[in-house]
């Protein structure tokens, strides 16, 4: 080996496999998102409802960049520009007027792969549950094997709403029927279309054109055109997923309840491996993207949203709420019903019951006495506020922002601390309004 190239390219990607060099050629995604989703019975797009504190959308464009897809397609048409303004810049959004279909809805991605080459991978964009390494495995088959088309299935216990698998005695698959469209013995087969494919692109486009419309709705289903390959002779693959939930497309709020759940103990599981405690999975609530440090303790029903980062060895809970924007140290206790909220906890700080600290940076070493209550929102505006090192709040204060609490500064029980008052390092300052009490007072 000469060199090692780290290259990638609009036209392929070399990578090192087996000390030899192997061309992977670029991918493509079109993700389909233009239903209405008319059984969530919403204002807000389908896809746009959270799991785990995170957009449904979000987890499919997630596994997008995950597999190195170099270009991604988002299909939208029910309230397309809702939907588009939490999208990446990167995307390119494209929208299906009419809703006609899936098949209709690929279709709108033509002009912009006319001269592509590569692989096509195709998803829905109500499917949160998806691994990327079962994507990545398909992705593999389909390149391994030369398929036209590559598509993921499920064997499922009650295969009712889902596509089914329609093979021949030899086990070859023959074709995809729609729910609605099976009959006989068909609506008893239990392997699922899961909705993810992997398309020769030129292949894709050519055959599209050749898919009619649904007698019963006039619709294009997309599925349709697995049974025109096989009937032509062109090279159809499956891969069969170990984990059915992964189809789980998003139609209900139940739906919703049940992704929820599986996501949930997903993100759990994966944090008890890294080295977090969690007391109690069951009721134990963490977003997706929290970070936590290992020997940290997850007390029961604690509810930690996106975008909170807690350090090592840290105890938190029975019954706290840690909100978006939080960081909190190593060795630090939050204890039961507290709340915090786009605030920094330093080292060893103790917050043990009954809280609410708001947009406040605490020190290490610092007591956060029972009952203590950080005003920061004035009616207007929320405001910073800061507890030096060595700080002792007292039981039942309230703190109300903004304010600068100093290093080692006692503030006695009861107190309250009004809005603009800096109280100086070590000194001693209660009453209602807390007042600094001075050396000659405190000896």
């Amino acid at each position: 080996m000469d060199l090692l190239f780290q290259v990638r390219v609009l036209a392929g990607q070399l990578e090192v496999d087996n000390n030899k060099y192997a061309i992977m050629r670029d991918l493509r995604t079109i993700i389909l998102a233009a239903g209405k989703g008319t059984r969530m019975n919403s204002d807000i797009p389908k896809v746009l409802h959270t799991v785990c504190g995170k957009p449904i959308i979000q987890y499919v464009l997630d596994r997008v960049q995950a597999v190195g897809s170099l270009k991604t397609y988002v299909i939208l048409g029910h309230q397309s520009n809702v939907v588009q303004a939490h999208l990446p810049k990167d995307v390119l959004v494209l929208n299906q007027i009419k809703l006609l279909g899936t098949a209709d809805a690929v279709k709108h991605a033509e002009k912009y792969l006319k001269s592509y080459l590569g692989d096509v991978l195709i998803l829905c964009g109500d499917t949160p549950l998806l691994n990327k390494s079962v994507i990545k495995s398909l992705i593999r088959r389909h390149r391994k094997t030369n398929a036209f088309c590559t598509f993921l299935t499920a064997v499922v216990h009650d295969p009712h709403g889902y596509g089914r698998i329609i093979r021949d005695e030899k086990g070859s698959v023959v074709a995809i029927r729609e729910d609605k469209e099976a009959i006989g013995f068909e609506r008893n087969i239990a392997e699922i279309n899961v909705g993810v494919y992997c398309f020769k692109c030129r292949e894709l486009f050519t055959w599209l054109k050749e898919v009619k419309s649904n007698q019963r709705n006039s619709e294009f289903y997309l599925t349709d055109i697995i049974e025109l390959f096989t009937e032509n002779g062109l090279k159809v693959e499956t891969i069969e997923t170990e984990d059915p939930s992964e189809g789980l497309g998003i139609n209900t709020r139940e739906d919703l309840a049940s992704a929820e759940a599986i996501l949930r103990l997903r993100t759990l599981k994966e944090m008890m491996v890294q080295g977090v405690t969690i007391i109690d999975p069951k009721t134990t609530y963490i977003d997706s993207e929290v970070k936590i440090g290992k020997d940290t303790i997850i007390r029961p029903f604690t509810f930690i949203e996106n975008d909170v980062r807690i350090g090592n060895r840290c105890v938190i809970g029975p019954f706290s709420r840690l909100r978006q924007g939080t960081r909190i140290g190593h060795g630090v206790e939050v204890g039961n019903f507290t709340e915090v909220v786009r605030s920094k906890i330093g080292d060893k700080t103790l917050m043990k019951h009954f809280s609410y600290l708001g947009d406040v940076s605490v020190g290490t070493n610092v007591n956060i006495g029972a009952g203590t209550v950080v005003a920061n929102f004035d009616g207007k505006e929320k405001h910073p506020s800061k507890i030096s090192d060595y700080a002792f709040i007292g039981s039942d204060s309230v703190l109300i922002a903004p304010f600068k609490i100093g290093k080692k500064a006692v503030i006695g029980a009861g107190s309250v601390v009004t809005k603009g008052k800096n109280i100086p390092d070590g000194r001693l300052a209660f009453g209602v309004p807390a007042r600094v009490i001075s050396k000659e007072e405190n000896k």
